[in-house]
């Protein structure tokens, strides 16, 4: 689908564009926009018969579109939504960028659960940590208490999420009020859907503050960080709206089933 725009006149595809200008206008370098080429992100140079490169203004909204897209969804998943534009239907384009903004939805959504569990966990008071041997548990009452399985446990533990305090010669772990927490804090993230990396993140950031106004500043970090990305997939707009709209046939259907 993308072949046919090269071989338009100039009145209906704009003027013609050299490598530099195209670089130029998006803000990439030239290797970088060959790169984006060849790897699908925008639409096949025409090529003369000296071999040189020959675009369009569709490739400056595709450069524009993607770089913006790519702050919103990643890099990767930008490249693999752009490159699939080239078999899709209008339809199918433009399914991809809703996915794209329901996804950046449910994410905060998730992370504002999280964020009152957090909360509410970090909140409670400290006074257990008086007699931690009283209050500490097994990997047995700890994966019970959670609701989790041991495996579970281990795993976090693998992951760098939660650590025993004791590991006896028996190798039986011990989890005092601290990691106790931890654990919560990770139930509460992976319930409401935050991938492992992100959790770690947390966490790590989580460890600087003792007080809930530090652990608030976090979460709100977080969000912002989300709402950031929001906002490049809305300036992402107009762009993207253009190399959707390049079609050289009819609209196919959606498939169905």
């Amino acid at each position: 689908m993308w072949g046919s725009v090269l071989n338009d006149s100039e009145d209906d595809t704009g003027p013609v564009l050299r490598t530099t200008d195209v670089a130029r206008e998006s803000g990439y370098s030239v290797q970088q926009v060959r790169d984006l080429e060849r790897l699908g992100v925008i639409p096949p140079a025409a090529r003369s018969a000296n071999g040189y490169r020959s675009y369009t203004p569709i490739h400056v909204h595709a450069l524009r579109g993607y770089r913006a897209l790519a702050e919103a969804v990643g890099p990767v998943n930008a490249r693999v939504t752009m490159s699939a534009f080239r078999s899709q239907s209008i339809a199918e384009r433009v399914s991809a960028i809703d996915a794209a903004h329901a996804s950046l939805a449910r994410e905060r959504a998730e992370a504002l659960r999280a964020g009152q569990a957090i909360m509410a966990i970090s909140g409670e008071p400290e006074a257990l940590e008086r007699d931690p041997d009283r209050d500490a548990m097994t990997i047995t009452e700890l994966a019970g208490a959670l609701g989790v399985r041991t495996s579970t446990l281990r795993f976090w533990e693998q992951e760098g999420l939660v650590r025993p305090d004791r590991v006896t010669s028996l190798r039986a772990r011990r989890y005092e009020v601290p990691a106790i927490r931890a654990a919560r804090i990770v139930v509460a993230l992976r319930n409401a859907g935050t991938g492992i990396p992100a959790v770690r993140e947390l966490l790590v950031a989580l460890e600087s503050f003792d007080d809930a106004d530090g652990t608030a500043r976090v979460l709100r970090q977080r969000l912002d960080r989300i709402a950031t990305r929001s906002l490049a997939l809305v300036d992402a707009g107009s762009d993207l709206a253009a190399v959707i709209r390049l079609h050289d046939g009819p609209t196919r259907p959606e498939t169905i089933g």
